[in-house]
């Protein structure tokens, strides 16, 4: 099996094919010299033996450049230096050719394998690159776990051929997904992925001695915690991931988290706008409530009021009614103060702290107590945020629609609430109405 984006292993630098390529070069270079030096004795056989040093470095590797080097050497001292068909020199100048054509060779030979490195190492960093960011892309459109784990597995069992699969959650791990025929995983592998999960570090088969697992099983981590646990097997038994490629296995695992760890944040974000949208509705509702039926309450209230002062009619019935009706409006004012859209900290003004959610108030840090009309009136100047609320709305608000013209409560209210709270807390517009003396939450 040879899947496409899979990054190819290091190919052996020295290889019959090479060697046999070098000899071929070097037989040539040398049938040639023999052929030409009698003909033309100032020609420079010599540059003849560098082909196969180069042929050498580029095709079998260092040590099998380097021996050709040394090779060349004694094959231009044995064929073309006096005495011919031995290995030694008379000569200065042959002596010095040979020692020239030995460094060179040797020269040569290093610089050539050290660039044919190089470009093996640029090729496999570009291959290993290119499977990173097309396993990113692929993550990328996932929208749910379930998607990247199916996706993870089966691009790292493309990647590293292999079996493949990905196992979450904790305490009881479970398998998310699996690739190249993997559906189900049995209690013994379940065990060691809950043990990668709840470790951090790697376990398993070729991993840690005596498993009873043919799996290896990765950990997919996210700062400090393991999201998942890739889980990697051959069929054979062999190491799913060579030593030289853990550290590609890391960076997609690294991708995978990152993926993983998006989906989160995206599902959160998801249920917090299903929540806001939801909290909108109920403050919808309950302001509905509020305005709609409150005022019905507060008329049914004050015609009850005005049928017992007219006498006439059946007393108990009128009692039964008017405690009904003040036990719905009870129910409807405790609905109404449910203003999920308010601002959840303390209105402050200067010194005192109205708490509208917890129905407290305090004074430097110290509790201050109100009666229900009192507090009514300061929740709603709160609620105001600074603005001047006329007194017909205040006593509509707090009394109802039939005290609207009875301006003297309010003054009662508001002159007991400054006695408690100080002068300055709430601030009179003449012929208007009242403001609370508001700041910033702190």
């Amino acid at each position: 099996m040879s899947p496409s984006g899979v990054i190819p292993q290091a190919t052996p630098r020295h290889s019959w094919q090479g060697t046999g390529v070098v000899l071929v070069i070097f037989a040539l270079a040398t049938a040639l010299g023999l052929a030409v030096a009698p003909r033309w004795p100032s020609f420079p056989v010599v540059l003849l033996y560098l082909p196969p040093v180069l042929a050498a470095a580029a095709f079998a590797g260092r040590w099998p450049a380097l021996l050709t080097a040394v090779a060349a050497t004694l094959g231009y001292n044995f064929f073309f230096t006096e005495p011919t068909y031995t290995l030694l020199i008379h000569d200065p100048g042959d002596a010095l050719t040979v020692a020239m054509l030995l460094m060179v060779g040797l020269v040569t030979s290093h610089l050539v394998t050290s660039l044919r490195q190089q470009g093996e190492r640029a090729a496999f960093h570009a291959n290993r690159n290119a499977t990173i960011a097309g396993f990113a892309r692929r993550l990328l459109s996932c929208s749910d776990e379930v998607e990247i784990a199916d996706v993870a597995a089966g691009e790292l069992a493309r990647i590293f051929d292999c079996h493949a699969c990905v196992v979450a959650g904790q305490p009881e791990a479970r398998l998310l997904a699996g690739a190249a025929g993997v559906d189900r995983l049995t209690e013994a592998d379940l065990a060691v992925a809950a043990q990668v999960l709840a470790d951090g570090v790697p376990a398993g088969r070729h991993i840690s001695g005596g498993s009873l697992t043919d799996w290896q099983f990765h950990p997919v981590r996210a700062s400090a915690a393991a999201l998942a646990a890739a889980g990697l097997a051959r069929s054979d038994g062999a190491p799913p991931v060579e030593p030289d490629r853990l550290s590609l296995l890391d960076s997609l695992l690294d991708q995978v988290a990152l993926a993983l760890e998006r989906a989160r944040l995206e599902s959160a974000g998801r249920e917090n706008i299903v929540l806001r949208e939801r909290d909108a509705l109920r403050s919808a509702l309950l302001g509905s409530i509020g305005n709609d039926i409150r005022p019905r309450l507060h008329t049914i209230a004050a015609g009850l009021r005005k049928l017992q002062r007219a006498g006439g009619a059946d007393g108990e019935v009128l009692h039964m009614v008017g405690g009904e009706t003040a036990r719905l409006t009870g129910f409807i004012e405790n609905l109404a103060d449910l203003n999920l859209t308010e601002n959840p900290d303390p209105v402050m003004a200067g010194e005192v702290a109205i708490d509208l959610y917890r129905r407290t108030v305090t004074l430097r840090g110290a509790p201050v107590r109100l009666t229900p009309k009192e507090f009514a009136v300061l929740a709603e100047l709160g609620r105001g945020a600074g603005r001047v609320l006329t007194h017909r709305y205040l006593l509509r608000a707090v009394w109802g629609p039939a005290h609207e013209d009875h301006i003297d409560y309010l003054r009662v209210a508001v002159s007991a609430l400054r006695k408690k709270l100080g002068e300055e807390v709430i601030l009179n517009e003449p012929a208007v109405g009242y403001r609370l003396a508001v700041q910033s939450a702190q």
